[in-house]
């Protein structure tokens, strides 16, 4: 099953008819790998659009990847890293691989006939809980930050609801009581017993996390996630070690080791991305990781529609799941182009049954909102 032609491109959302340079502030970065007549598409990190990776995979690993076999997965990736190795491995490098990784999981499975869960050796369920993700807090006041968590606990029946602040980073502690002031909000807004999540998005020092966190135990948050800036994973472990709240980590790694550096720290729960940290196979890596190590597993993810059910795929499969799957905001944009998108179904996310990725695609509204992305 050898590898015939690599596309990159950007798939558009909102308003189609506006300037390209403009419409590629909201679009996924999206690899297509074709081989024997099948088609295999992966999505990489929208970290500035994605545009640097695609052009990564365009430019450096598109010609050693055709005439490859879709077989010799494992092989093929380790090649191009190694080959790229004084890139990365951390973000750009990391980000095309796992667009790469993702796209040669659907195509292997739209060759066998199965879905990608069954590849990876069975789902333990195919329904999975789902927790609506609210970001863009940092800049709305208490009034309106509930009414946008109202109009989403309404409309989409979640079960869970995490906050985020989205706020400019450099900001470190800016409004602790009034982070707190939401907070507390929030809580009374949804009632004692519904499972709430806070992420502060890097925002506070460690001093004013374990102020904050120690709010967020009274209130009976159940996890908070990155209190301090990602890059410090000693902080982030202190934090982790002085709270009883859980303390998360781990959507800015792009490698197993930097897990690892998280987990030694103190961090026990951690939120690997799967379109950056090695797409499907690095993200069963890390399941295996935190399992060796009792930590739980629970990956970040906003993409609404080839990163999510990659994700839920993997998610299916790991028998150690403790919390709901990531749905967040914008989730929508994707359902005229990827017609049967997971979305919200009473509280849960459905995984796809198809072959591979098991998306099907409208493809006369693919070819308005695709952008092509040389290298």
């Amino acid at each position: 099953m050898k590898i015939t032609k690599v596309e990159t491109f950007l798939v558009r959302w909102g308003d189609v008819s506006q300037p390209l340079e403009a419409a590629t502030s909201a679009a996924t970065a999206v690899v297509a790998i074709h081989a024997d007549g099948l088609v295999g598409l992966g999505e990489a990190s929208p970290m500035q659009n994605g545009v640097a990776s695609l052009q990564v995979i365009a430019r450096d690993m598109a010609p050693a990847l055709i005439g490859a076999d879709v077989l010799d997965h494992a092989v093929t990736l380790d090649r191009l890293l190694h080959k790229l190795i004084k890139l990365g491995p951390d973000g750009i490098v990391t980000g095309a691989l796992a667009a790469v990784d993702i796209a040669l999981w659907d195509l292997k499975g739209k060759a066998f006939g199965q879905p990608i869960y069954k590849l990876l050796g069975g789902a333990w369920r195919t329904r999975i809980p789902f927790y609506a993700s609210i970001g863009g807090n940092a800049n709305r006041d208490v009034d309106g930050m509930l009414r946008t968590v109202e109009a989403r606990f309404k409309a989409e029946q979640p079960s869970a609801i995490k906050i985020r602040w989205d706020g400019a980073r450099g900001e470190i502690d800016r409004d602790i009581a009034g982070d707190i002031a939401k907070a507390r909000a929030v809580r009374k807004l949804v009632g004692d017993g519904f499972p709430l999540a806070f992420d502060a998005n890097n925002r506070y020092s460690v001093g004013a996390a374990i102020r904050v966190g120690r709010v967020l135990e009274e209130l009976g948050f159940i996890w908070f996630e990155e209190p301090v800036e990602y890059y410090h994973p000693k902080a982030m472990g202190e934090v982790a070690q002085r709270l009883d709240i859980t303390v998360s980590a781990g959507e800015q790694s792009y490698t197993l080791q930097s897990v690892a550096t998280l987990i030694e720290c103190g961090v026990r729960m951690v939120q690997p991305d799967i379109v950056k940290m090695g797409g499907v196979t690095g993200l069963m890596q890390c399941a295996a990781l935190c399992h060796a190590h009792g930590v739980e597993f629970v990956p970040h993810q906003t993409q609404p529609a080839i990163g999510n059910a990659a994700n839920l795929h993997v998610l299916s499969t790991v028998m150690q799941a403790t919390k709901p799957a990531e749905l967040a905001d914008g989730w929508a944009r994707a359902a005229d182009t990827f017609v049967n998108a997971p979305k919200p179904d009473g509280g849960c996310l459905v995984v796809p049954e198809g072959p591979g990725l098991g998306l099907a695609v409208d493809e006369a509204m693919l070819a308005r909102r695709r952008f092509d992305v040389k290298g």
